[in-house]
């Protein structure tokens, strides 16, 4: 599915609030003077405020993206897009882009 390309500046969420972060960016392609990320990074989350178990099953640590454009790669990988759909790990929520640049766009 198509959407804004993702930078690394950009807000992204887990289900509970904790700010999300890519592990490694990808300064090969830049939007907004800022390097994107590839599908292949995983992200780092912090402050997710989900209870450890016995309380809840928290809280969200890390998070994989799952699905990316399918016609736009830099190095041969895809790019993340704010259609994207992630899961965080141990909790299995989603994570929500909730703020990037919106100029450039892929499919």
């Amino acid at each position: 599915m198509p959407g804004f390309l993702v930078h690394v500046s950009a807000t992204v969420l887990c289900a509970h609030a904790g700010q999300a972060t890519p592990a490694v960016p990808n300064p090969r392609v830049t939007v907004s003077g800022q390097p994107t990320v590839l599908l292949t990074s995983p992200w780092m989350i912090a402050g997710c405020v989900l209870p450890p178990p016995t309380a809840g099953n928290g809280p969200c640590v890390t998070a994989q993206v799952l699905s990316g454009s399918t016609r736009v790669l830099s190095n041969g990988s895809p790019l993340v897009v704010t259609s994207s759909q992630a899961v965080c790990a141990p909790t299995g929520t989603p994570l929500m882009v909730v703020a990037t640049q919106t100029r450039a766009t892929a499919v």
